[in-house]
């Protein structure tokens, strides 16, 4: 009776956890907040606050040069971090992970990276891992919805960026990202 019991439990949290992602990838762009000059450095920060429990546990490093400030929704972009970093925590290998999050300008926009030393991802699967529900391992190997990095694109696109991983990586993984620069150098975009 207690194994069922615990069966059932297990379901109900796995089905909470489902409905609060679906009910975050349904809100994106639908209830626009406010878009605001945000400091990337700060969202990254936030987001590493979020996931200290998982940082403290693994043993990761999470590493970041000179971040821009960018315009969008605080909310939104934190958990893109959120996710990327998330993710790189969840996949690791045998060794504790080492993630890197760089920006650096690419014409109009800013293009970001977050690198890690885990177990990586085939490029036959670039496109696959960023649709809805697309899981590449079971729910006993690794916990999770499959919906973190279809909400990732959804709302990197409604900022009017993109999301790729990089195929050209041999080690690991590296997810790049694209946010618009602000229209004007005097609000902090224009780096050195």
């Amino acid at each position: 009776g207690d194994q069922y019991i615990g069966f059932a439990v297990d379901g109900a949290k796995r089905m909470q956890a489902l409905i609060n992602d679906l009910l975050a990838f349904s809100r994106v762009g639908r209830r626009p907040g406010e878009n605001v000059l945000l400091e990337t450095g700060d969202l990254l920060a936030t987001a590493l606050g979020n996931l200290e429990d998982a940082i403290t546990e693994s043993g990761a490093r999470v590493t970041h040069g000179e971040l821009p400030v960018v315009h969008g929704e605080k909310t939104l972009l934190t958990a893109v971090f959120q996710n990327l970093v998330g993710n790189a925590i969840k996949f690791r290998g045998e060794k504790p992970p080492e993630v890197e999050v760089a920006a650096e300008r690419d014409g109009e926009d800013w293009r970001f990276s977050v690198t890690d030393n885990g177990i990586g991802i085939n490029d036959e699967y670039a496109e696959r891992i960023f649709v809805i529900f697309q899981r590449l391992h079971g729910r006993g190997e690794y916990p999770g919805t499959g919906i973190g990095l279809a909400l990732c694109r959804k709302i990197l696109e409604h900022h009017g960026g993109r999301i790729w991983l990089d195929t050209t990586v041999q080690a690991g993984t590296r997810f790049c990202f694209t946010l618009p620069a602000a229209q004007h150098a005097d609000e902090g975009n224009e780096r050195p």
